[in-house]
């Protein structure tokens, strides 16, 4: 008798789960909405400039920070690949503790040199910090150092939900922000920080965020600009492949769909069906396509992308960092390998990676991993 009614307990329990799972996603909209985005004003977009401008030193000290147990790839990696080619800042990649820095959901990368040897170095600090997403947006050493960064005169960017990394230093308090539009919730939850929907970019007094993933792009552009001019930053954007880097945004355009929950939910489950993709690592690879690309293809939940060296020695970036291999193999699959668009500009490399996703998994895919880097399509 007690097994039939555990059995008949644990049906019960079954179809509850199901019919408010069936419930929640029915409710949920066919498709995001629809629209132009708000135009920025030149009196806005003059006065974000203003607003950015380095300062401390006529070069900037530019740092980016991270913990070494994954910090977001694209986020850690694109500000730095970005603005060192640009060549208007001195850019540091930094960590809480030694050792390297495995990047969430790819990459391995050796950064420059710890928080405290940066400190030790540049007692007088950064003119600005880069906070990515962390795996912990707490962590109580990150914390503390982007505080002092703060009080020593540096501009703090929250790039995406590193938006909610600055939060928790206080920083954010009394300011206008922005974040990943999965992660708005999370910001709001701090009651004293006011959400700033359809802005990209946002700046108030010492602090910036930034909406998803992608949204770094745009904020590095309008940092070169803010530091060396229009003209620079429009060569820039042409290097990288993007027309334009204003702080139009449409937040309505990215938000929790029924094909993105489906998608997320049917794509977990094929747990047998995963597939590990080469990325060739050679010196001189571009880090700002290889994270796009690294990170687009992790974003699937179809596929786990891996570097592959003949060596286990780090291999320098275009910008010189420093990147390691993750497997060690003279030989892979040439069918499971993926085609070098590495090569490419970076907004280039994003759309044929989204269009080879589209071939490999279908539309659905593709549209899950454009929503998930917030990147417009």
């Amino acid at each position: 008798m007690s097994w039939r009614l555990l059995a008949w307990s644990g049906f019960g329990c079954l179809a509850l789960f199901a019919t408010i799972g069936g419930t929640w996603l029915f409710m949920l909209p066919d498709q995001p909405s629809r629209g132009t985005a708000p135009a920025i004003s030149r009196e806005e977009s003059a006065a974000m400039l203003a607003a950015l401008k380095p300062p401390k030193r006529k070069r900037p000290l530019i740092a980016i920070i991270g913990i070494n147990d994954m910090s977001e790839t694209t986020d850690y990696l694109m500000p730095y690949g970005i603005l060192a080619r640009a060549d208007v800042a001195d850019v540091l990649t930094l960590a809480t503790q030694p050792g390297p820095v495995t990047l969430y959901p790819a990459l391995k990368v050796q950064p420059h040199a710890t928080i405290a040897e940066f400190d030790a170095a540049h007692p007088d600090g950064a003119d600005y910090v880069i906070v990515p997403a962390m795996s912990r947006d707490d962590d109580a050493v990150a914390l503390q150092w982007i505080r002092s960064q703060a009080g020593k005169g540096a501009i703090v960017i929250g790039v995406c939900v590193g938006a909610t990394v600055v939060a928790n230093t206080g920083l954010l308090d009394g300011k206008r922000a922005t974040t990943h539009w999965y992660s708005v919730r999370d910001l709001q939850k701090h009651s004293a920080i006011r959400y700033a929907a359809d802005r990209r970019l946002v700046v108030d007094r010492g602090v910036a965020t930034t909406t998803g993933i992608t949204a770094s792009m745009p904020m590095a552009l309008t940092l070169i600009e803010t530091i060396a001019g229009r003209a620079k930053a429009e060569a820039v954007a042409r290097d990288i492949g993007l027309v334009e880097w204003d702080a139009r945004h449409r937040s309505d355009a990215f938000q929790f769909t029924r094909p993105f929950a489906l998608t997320a939910i049917a794509n977990t489950l094929a747990f047998w069906n995963r597939e590990q993709l080469g990325i060739a690592l050679t010196p001189g690879i571009d880090e700002v396509s290889l994270a796009l690309i690294a990170d687009a293809w992790s974003r699937t939940y179809r596929a786990r992308p891996l570097t592959i060296a003949a060596t286990a020695e780090a291999q320098p970036s275009r910008g010189g960092l420093r990147i390691l291999p993750d497997r060690i193999a003279g030989d892979w699959p040439a069918k499971q390998m993926l085609p070098a668009a590495v090569a490419l500009p970076p907004a280039q490399a994003l759309d044929q990676t989204l269009h080879a996703i589209d071939s490999r998994y279908g539309p659905r895919t593709a549209d899950f991993v454009a929503m998930q880097l917030e990147y417009p399509r």
